[in-house]
């Protein structure tokens, strides 16, 4: 087998190892060592009963499966996840379900995220008085465009409330 070898601990002997469902797939599934149901809007943390150990240099990152939220709505709330290499417990998933209506229900051994190994680099963060320009600038949240039929509010900052007041309503343009 090639690739990075990564050090993997079962916490619960009936768990798989993570595993790549396709050759050139980016992440490997890990599942769930627990049952439970989520209401409409509740979150957990589900346990995978995997810990690994990271070679220095790496960091493995938890993503979301993309048919758990098509499906059910359900999502990871702080995705992507962080796995540092000096972390050594347990690699634990804070899922939530977004829909509004019908609650989703995960079984032991469920897939409920994939993860990702890359490498990182680690940083010597300079502080200069002004940065470098760019054709960029300090645009951000959208003001590189995408929203050629319409015109949409500006996206309110945390100190102000929004100005709902020019967001069309009932089809209005």
């Amino acid at each position: 087998m090639t690739g990075l070898p990564v050090l993997v601990t079962r916490l619960d002997a009936g768990v798989p190892l993570p595993t790549y469902a396709h050759a050139g797939d980016a992440g490997a599934d890990l599942v769930s060592t627990v049952a439970i149901t989520l209401a409409p809007g509740e979150r957990a943390v589900l346990p995978t009963g995997i810990a690994i150990a990271l070679p220095d240099g790496y960091a493995a990152f938890v993503h979301p499966r993309s048919g758990l939220a098509a499906r059910w709505g359900v999502a990871l709330v702080n995705a992507p996840g962080t796995i540092d290499a000096g972390y050594r417990g347990e690699i634990k998933v804070i899922v939530i379900n977004l829909d509004p209506r019908e609650p989703v229900t995960f079984a032991i051994g469920d897939r409920i995220c994939q993860l990702v190994i890359q490498r990182v680099e680690h940083a010597h963060f300079v502080e200069v008085e002004t940065l470098p320009g760019t054709d960029r600038g300090t645009g951000g949240h959208g003001s590189t465009g995408g929203f050629t039929e319409r015109d949409l509010p500006a996206l309110p900052s945390a100190s102000a409330p929004p100005d709902l007041s020019a967001v069309p309503t009932n089809g209005e343009k």
